[in-house]
């Protein structure tokens, strides 16, 4: 049976599995009902992660949560048959994957964001990140493959500016993770200017005074239209010598262009999560580039995710479920 068959659907066999009760608001959950403990009693669960099978009627379905690490594609398949849907929640601070969506999902539905989910992973990854770029440890590591001995002296975080483009929730868990490493100054930018414990957070018309400063840029904003390409020929032209760029963002928040241009020329080193095209092709010339260390997107995906996610859906269900006002909504369709 496909997903299109709209007489029968398989449903997931648990505790929590939808019974076909109208009454009950349904949910379609990614991680299976049983394994979250605590879901308030008077909704109704179904397990959907994206296969090719729905698990029960999508008109029914009145909270989405999205499948993680799947295609947009994939997450926005069932919304135009989820026509009593009233809220999508995702399992990622971003919500880019789902908006090109929007327009095809009903009035007065609520689109909330996992904010604070992937703060630790994330900002462990980054950290991570910064440390094996500076401390030159993928050439350690290809040394160690020849077998060869490579001592001699290379950077260390310590001493060293950090500059934090978007500071939010994951900016400031990025922060910190710096603190023990006697940086000699973290400075914070995000769309608009406030005052935090930690010191001031500029705005982002700021950059161009901020990023000469800075040996360490990390990038964590959202993808928006102001921020696609920020990371172009003139914010990295504005990065001093030797400077090393950190995008645990969206790939398509640098120019992969200009940042070639300027690692293949020795000036600036790069540490990306993140690619632009993504997955980053076989050939392409980032794999190569000198000064670049690469990840495949696992800023989130680690032992951190499901205890995050179980919590953060057990918590938005019961606000669903007693008509409280949800966390991180984002926006509601018109």
């Amino acid at each position: 049976m496909s997903a299109d068959d709209s007489d029968t659907f398989r449903h997931h066999d648990s505790s929590h599995a939808a019974s076909g009760d109208p009454a009950r608001p349904l949910a379609w959950l990614p991680i299976a009902p049983d394994e979250i403990e605590g879901l308030p009693e008077n909704l109704e669960y179904a397990h959907w992660d994206g296969g090719p099978d729905y698990p029960t009627d999508p008109a029914r379905v009145a909270f989405y949560c999205a499948p993680y690490m799947k295609s947009p594609e994939v997450l926005a398949r069932p919304l135009e048959a989820m026509t009593g849907l009233r809220v999508i929640q995702t399992l990622t601070a971003g919500i880019d994957g789902l908006l090109p969506s929007m327009s095809r999902v009903v009035p007065n539905v609520q689109l909330c964001n996992a904010r604070g989910l992937h703060d630790a992973s994330t900002a462990e990854l980054a950290l991570t990140l910064i440390l094996a770029s500076l401390r030159d440890i993928p050439n350690f590591v290809r040394a160690q493959d020849a077998g060869e001995w490579t001592p001699g002296f290379r950077p260390a975080l310590a001493d060293k500016s950090v500059l934090i483009v978007g500071y939010g929730s994951i900016g400031s868990a990025i922060e910190d993770r710096l603190e023990p490493f006697e940086c000699e100054r973290v400075a914070r930018v995000a769309r608009s200017p406030r005052t935090t414990e930690r010191g001031p957070v500029h705005p982002i018309d700021d950059l161009p005074q901020l990023l000469p400063d800075a040996d360490v840029v990390v990038l964590v904003t959202p993808l928006t239209d102001r921020t696609r390409g920020l990371a172009g020929t003139d914010f990295l032209a504005k990065m001093k010598d030797g400077a090393l760029l950190v995008n645990v963002a969206r790939g398509a928040v640098v120019d992969t262009k200009a940042l070639l241009a300027e690692v293949e020329s020795g000036r600036l080193r790069a540490a990306l999560d993140v690619t632009d095209p993504e997955p980053l092709p076989a050939g392409h010339p980032l794999w190569h580039a000198p000064g670049v260390l690469i990840t495949p997107h696992v800023g989130g995906p680690s032992s951190a995710f499901l205890p995050r996610a179980k919590r953060l859906l057990r918590a938005q269900l019961h606000r669903f479920a007693a008509g409280e006002p949800l966390e991180h909504l984002m926006m509601t369709t018109g």
